[in-house]
């Protein structure tokens, strides 16, 4: 459900009129089911110079000023798709430093507090992957998923469920792999059409994700539709169910399904619909979502 990760970062401030290098102690995780990325940050108020009373108010400027830089190594690790993520897309080119910096900024942050013994002042920050979604996908244009030539028979749902829980295979590789979660996933049929991707997503009507993942627990909920919270409220009482047949992509992060249950949601304007709004619930691996 969480990767964790603690770094030690020096940014240089000008404290009391001079340069001070600042030992900025950060540990960060993202949390692909609640669909978060959350940051602790702080330093030594000794360490930079600091003295209280005073330097507690010059602790929270120092870091109000850092928490855009020393949150840069988790954004840049969120996968944005099989081959992407933040920090490939800022080598490519399709985002600037300035954009990076802003989806910093645009974390939300406790007030900083003093440490127990008071030698030290800390934040915690939160990112929300719906911001950081539609960050990445302003320029995306909504198409409607391709109705297929030859329709089938199907009942209409109240949301999809793909289930790709257990290791599968992937398409053009040897050994079978899990699942792992990014922000605009994939879904193909067995012939190779597609099915869903983010040109399919019209963000609004249920968020801006995609879709929400999961582990498979969650689904197996003593509930008519197995579903109970956020996830019935996403997915609804009459959810269609999925088995993933193999995965795709550099990265495994897009699901092969059959064809037939591919044509069960293409051939109803309605389960089409849940495309369009997003009402698509991602089953993975505990090991992939689970505490590393």
């Amino acid at each position: 459900m969480i990767i964790f990760a603690h770094i030690l970062i020096y940014i240089a401030f000008p404290v009391f009129g001079q340069e001070s290098q600042v030992n900025f102690s950060v540990s960060g995780s993202i949390d692909w089911v609640k669909a978060e990325l959350k940051a602790e940050a702080g330093f030594k108020l000794a360490e930079a110079g600091l003295r209280l009373p005073t330097g507690r108010f010059m602790g929270e400027e120092i870091l109000k000023n850092a928490y855009p830089k020393l949150l840069r190594p988790y954004l840049l690790s969120i996968r944005v798709d099989s081959n992407s993520t933040v920090a490939s897309l800022l080598e490519r080119g399709e985002l600037t430093q300035e954009e990076l910096e802003t989806l910093g900024r645009n974390a939300d942050s406790v007030p900083p507090s003093l440490s127990e013994d008071l030698s030290g002042i800390h934040g915690k920050y939160t990112v929300f992957l719906e911001k950081v979604s539609v960050f990445l996908g302003r320029h995306t244009r909504t198409v409607e998923a391709d109705r297929p030539l030859r329709p089938v028979p199907t009942a209409d749902h109240t949301g999809i469920i793909i289930i790709a829980d257990a290791e599968l295979p992937v398409r053009g590789r040897r050994s079978p792999a899990l699942a792992e979660p990014c922000l605009f996933p994939k879904i193909w049929d067995t012939e190779m059409n597609i099915v869903y991707d983010r040109n399919r997503f019209s963000p609004g009507q249920t968020g801006n994700l995609m879709a929400r993942y999961t582990t498979l627990e969650n689904i197996f909920k003593p509930t008519p539709s197995g579903l109970e919270g956020e996830l019935a409220a996403l997915a609804g009482p009459y959810p269609l169910r999925i088995l993933t047949r193999e995965l795709f992509g550099i990265n495994p992060t897009d699901f092969i399904i059959e064809r037939e249950d591919a044509l069960k949601i293409l051939s109803s304007e309605n389960n089409r619909r849940l495309l369009r709004e997003g009402r698509v619930v991602i089953v993975l691996n505990r090991d992939i979502l689970a505490v590393r």
